[in-house]
């Protein structure tokens, strides 16, 4: 007898309630275990890939001659004394490091221990900051010599071949603040200061304290030294800055003669110099330097670079130019630069050279607008020709291009690290810059299909 199967009586639905929260100790996680032995089997060399940039400064710098960066080191084959570091692995780790915005010591030598790129570079050479920021500051004739290596081997690789050169000024904030600039009086009241705290140091040199480490005592002693030394140089350069007031009075307008101020410079740089600004979208006044490039407009490489402490770029012309010529063997074909250049007594200079200038005419004062390119009394004919040369549409086009050129070249050497100088002097500011114009320039070569 078949039995029929009844289906079974379903319980009622019920509504679904919120999902509960895991706790933490419920949680099914993969944990860091980072006491466990690993053997890894790599090199330095793997870690850095076939087309990094790293490698290309590398191959750039051992075809160019560095002997000047040796010149000073002591230690030699067959004599005693502790090996240093390759003086190549530290231009090299600085070029890398400007490359990628990197200014500071202490954060490069940092980046040697953590990042592969640079330890590649570094190939197990002991580097620290110390070294890093001596090496920076102590060869900057050896790196002028660098660069115009660079330069002069791009050039017979017809790279860079001087058809037309833009030059600009850039301001950048020195490492000084706006407190330290003092007037005379002030200025030997700190230089009695500092010269009796060397003498007080030196005083307990003789009898040190026993709760300081000589170490303690060997910095305070350097910073006071060197503390005295800036004082003293500061009140050695007050009489030039007294010289140049007084001839901005002299110069200017009565309206503009009472805005000009005493003579003052500054404790911590005595070098930098009050400067007006762009900060963010307004201007203001800060101690800084006025930074110079000379680019080449065919392939956007810097052949000239100056760091000066005048504000304006009245007179920058003619020295530059120089500065290229030597470093090129050759006058570039035509010189652009903007109104704040343009002098007639650096038109007719860079003119009797055979180089056609390009540069803003101004108009001027109580003029009308077609007076600006007439013959003016006192003219030069090269200031004539000049004139009647920017009047024209195909002059007007061929200075357009100073600013798709040195325009772009500041920004460049800002995204290089040209920020405010984290050095103080003219000289060291000068040898920072140069880091950054030979960075560029390796990278332009690159750019160029070197």
């Amino acid at each position: 007898m078949s039995q029929s199967y009844l289906p079974m009586e379903l319980p009622a639905s019920q509504e679904p309630g919120p999902p509960t929260a895991t706790r933490r100790e419920q949680a099914r996680l993969r944990r860091p275990v980072r006491n466990q032995a690993e053997m890894i089997m790599r090199d330095l060399d793997s870690l850095v890939a076939q087309a990094h940039p790293i490698r290309a400064i590398w191959s750039f710098l051992e075809q160019l001659d560095l002997s000047a960066f040796y010149a000073s080191i002591k230690a030699v084959v067959n004599r005693p004394g502790h090996p240093v570091s390759d003086p190549q692995v530290l231009l090299a780790l600085w070029v890398y490091a400007t490359v990628e915005g990197v200014g500071s010591a202490r954060r490069l030598e940092a980046l040697c221990q953590e990042h592969d790129a640079y330890r590649w570079l570094c190939g197990g050479v002991p580097v620290n900051y110390h070294t890093l920021a001596d090496f920076r500051v102590a060869h900057q004739d050896a790196l002028e010599q660098l660069l115009t290596e660079i330069i002069a081997t791009m050039m017979a690789q017809d790279l860079v071949q001087l058809q037309q050169v833009a030059q600009d000024g850039v301001k950048v904030r020195a490492n000084a603040g706006a407190g330290s600039f003092h007037r005379g009086e002030r200025l030997a009241q700190c230089l009695a200061q500092a010269e009796a705290q060397v003498a007080r140091l030196s005083q307990e040199r003789e009898h040190p304290d026993p709760r300081v480490s000589q170490q303690e005592q060997a910095a305070r002693q350097r910073a006071a030294r060197d503390r005295e030394e800036r004082v003293a140089r500061a009140l050695r350069q007050l009489p030039a800055v007294q010289a140049a007031k007084e001839r901005q009075r002299h110069t200017r307008s009565k309206a503009q003669r009472e805005k000009v101020t005493e003579a003052r410079v500054s404790t911590t740089d005595p070098d930098a110099r009050v400067m007006k600004l762009v900060l963010q979208l307004k201007d203001g006044y800060r101690p800084a330097y006025n930074v110079q490039f000379a680019t080449d407009v065919g392939s956007g490489v810097i052949v000239g670079v100056g760091v000066v402490n005048q504000g304006s770029d009245v007179g920058q012309g003619p020295p530059m130019e120089a500065q290229v010529a030597q470093r090129t063997g050759q006058h570039p074909g035509a010189y652009l630069m903007d109104g704040g250049y343009a002098t007639g007594e650096d038109v007719t200079a860079l003119e009797k050279l055979g180089i056609t200038v390009y540069t803003p005419v101004k108009l001027p004062r109580n003029k009308p607008e077609e007076a600006r390119y007439q013959p003016h009394y006192g003219d030069s004919p090269q200031v004539v020709q000049w004139r009647q040369r920017m009047s024209t549409d195909e002059a007007k086009a061929v200075y357009r291009l100073r600013a798709a050129t040195a325009e772009w070249t500041n920004a460049q050497a800002r995204g290089h690290g040209l920020r405010p100088f984290a050095v103080r002097g003219l000289g060291k500011a000068l040898s920072a810059v140069l880091l950054v114009t030979i960075a560029h320039n390796l990278m332009r070569w690159r750019a160029l299909g070197a």
